[in-house]
């Protein structure tokens, strides 16, 4: 049996107003669907770590082989909810800890 490598996604959300939580997944499992529909979208594995608003700060989890799909989602984002935005990948890595450590220095 094959045991399901995961990644970690590190995001910040560029947006004049911080959207909400389900907002932003909302608006990430779009992006991934418009571009390789629900199976790619299943692949991807898909789930939201962490959402810090006041840092506009997002821990996202995935598969190991759905990276770069979901990176080039990520990059298709113009809005989210009502507003315009954008999400930016600040760094990947395979786990938790380590991304946290990437990421506060």
């Amino acid at each position: 049996m094959k045991t399901v490598r995961r990644r970690y996604l590190a995001l910040t959300v560029d947006s004049d107003e911080v959207p909400i939580s389900n907002e932003f997944m909302d608006a990430v499992w779009a992006a991934v669907s418009r571009l390789y529909g629900e199976v790619g979208a299943s692949r991807a594995g898909l789930s939201l770590i962490s959402y810090d608003a006041e840092r506009r700060l997002a821990v996202v989890r995935v598969a190991h082989v759905a990276v770069d799909m979901v990176r080039a989602a990520l990059a298709t984002i113009t809005r989210i909810g009502m507003r315009a935005a954008a999400v930016r990948v600040l760094a990947v890595s395979g786990t938790i800890k380590a991304l946290r450590h990437r990421i506060n220095g």
